[in-house]
């Protein structure tokens, strides 16, 4: 297959390209990308990425795993604080589904990320929780349209093993998730046949 991965570069990203290309074709685009530069939170630089994708042959899936939310207190988020997530992580996510036919082929498969606040959330994420359970929304509506055109799934996981120690006092008693386990919610949305899921990974 040839897959496309938005965000390859960070925590997740990085283990998702390496697994990949063990048996399949990654490109890997993020905001530091030379070669396939995108920034998720503009709907044109979306468009751009897939446009200069489509050109060397339509990809037989999408991976995003970009996108950020603000961190702190409730009290102290401004309004604007709250759009950093919806539209960057939101609705830059819910962009990637919007546009990705330009450059998907028929059939082929979105997987958007989230995380565990979704379902489980802790101190200073009010704003990346209603980010994270709007898009688990988001993806079970829209594959009841996209049925017949394309698969969408979302993988939400807890925290990390490789980004455990940025996060561990934010978690206080989630035990860290092994990145070859989170893998395992990639290769079910990529590999697999499941629609319209949230492949939750939090044990």
């Amino acid at each position: 297959m040839k897959i496309l991965v938005i965000g390859g570069s960070g925590t997740i990203g990085k283990t998702i390209v390496k697994f990949f290309k063990k048996e399949h074709q990654v490109l890997v685009a993020g905001r530091s990308s030379e070669e396939y530069p995108v920034d998720i939170a503009d709907t044109k630089s979306i468009k751009d990425l897939f446009r200069k994708v489509k050109k060397s042959g339509k990809v037989d899936a999408i991976i995003c795993a970009a996108g950020e939310a603000k961190w702190a207190p409730f009290k102290e988020l401004s309004e604007a604080d709250f759009h950093i997530g919806l539209r960057s992580k939101l609705m830059g996510q819910v962009n990637v589904v919007r546009y990705a036919h330009k450059c998907l082929k028929r059939k082929g498969s979105v997987t958007l990320t989230t995380g565990i606040l979704a379902d489980d959330p802790v101190y200073q994420t009010s704003s990346a929780a209603m980010v994270n359970g709007g898009i688990h929304s988001f993806v079970q509506a829209v594959a009841i349209e996209m049925r017949k055109k394309i698969r969408v799934n979302v993988v939400s996981s807890g925290v990390v093993m490789d980004a455990y120690h940025k996060y561990e006092n934010y978690f206080p008693g989630h035990p860290p998730i092994p990145m070859d386990k989170m893998l395992m919610g990639y290769r079910r949305s990529v590999s697999g046949r499941v629609n319209g899921e949230v492949i939750k990974i939090y044990s």
